[in-house]
């Protein structure tokens, strides 16, 4: 795969930015030559800025890209029969401020809402709103509608889902995670995202890169996360339900209806995942 830079000019000197390297490598072995879609790479409409990327691997494998129906962008790889190892590396800029907040920000009633926020109010593979509307307005129709209100609802997840590596697998719904009480991080997200669209409020699932800046131990290292972004007051706005207070440094990847829009890798065929690992760290001025 070919090493491109995006941009030839960067903004670290500017104030306020800092410099992150985030990526992953994937090790595959395929019994058959096999398609497969990626999403690694950042989003290229964010508050972040992609310096440089590069793709490695250890044969030359002819890749396609394009942007999905969520202006994700999306890689075609088809992987050859037996190992294959795939590396994305990258260096973001990203704002040296925390999640913005906005504390007030109101609720937007259906009938005003654009037309690109009204499909996630709808339910979606793994998030069914329609089963959670007399819980949803049971627990958090006292709240104010708007920005209270949505965070009263990442308050309840955060507070009554333990999280729990291996707690859930690739079908455990929102509906699971509120029974069981534990999940991962994308558990807390489908579940936030599934309890907002019960409350008539837009909500999409997010996920990226998220490293640990100005972080103290003993919280949980990350580098791969799940959160969800609400539309209230004519825009989009991020919570993140596991970990429930303000970051800097996310890295989007994908945004969609949930999980299954923004899977890291698709495959279409025999592949066992052999091993993964992925990176988030801040590079240091």
């Amino acid at each position: 795969m070919e090493v491109s830079g995006a941009g030839t000019q960067t903004r670290s000197a500017l104030a306020g930015v800092l410099q992150v390297r985030v990526g992953c490598e994937f090790t595959y072995a395929a019994a058959n030559p096999t398609p497969t879609v990626w999403q690694v790479r950042p989003s290229h409409d964010g508050t972040h800025h992609v310096m440089m990327e590069s793709w490695e691997t250890e044969s030359t494998l002819p890749t396609t890209s394009y942007v999905d129906a969520y202006g994700n962008t999306c890689d075609r790889v088809t992987l050859p029969r037996g190992d294959s190892v795939v590396r994305y590396d990258a260096v973001v800029e990203v704002p040296a401020t925390s999640d913005e907040r906005g504390v007030g920000a109101v609720w937007v009633p259906v009938e005003e809402l654009p037309a690109e926020a009204l499909v996630y109010l709808l339910p979606s593979r793994f998030c069914v709103p329609e089963l959670f509307r007399g819980t949803a307005w049971e627990l958090f129709g006292s709240f104010e509608p708007g920005w209270r209100q949505v965070q009263a609802v990442c308050d309840w997840v955060h507070e009554h889902i333990v999280f729990g590596y291996g707690a859930s697998t690739a079908t455990t719904t929102a509906m699971d995670v509120y029974r069981r009480r534990t999940g991962v991080c994308r558990d807390f997200a489908h579940l936030g995202v599934t309890l907002c669209r019960a409350l008539n409020i837009p909500a999409r699932y997010v996920c990226g890169y998220l490293p640990d800046i100005a972080v103290t131990p003993p919280e949980t290292p990350m580098d791969f996360c799940a959160w969800l972004e609400v539309y209230l007051q004519g825009r989009w706005w991020t919570f993140d339900p596991k970990i429930n207070t303000p970051r800097v440094g996310r890295v989007v990847i994908g945004r969609g209806r949930d999980a299954v829009d923004v899977a890291m890798v698709t495959a279409y065929g025999e592949v066992t995942l052999r091993e993964m690992s992925v990176w988030a760290d801040e590079i240091a001025s």
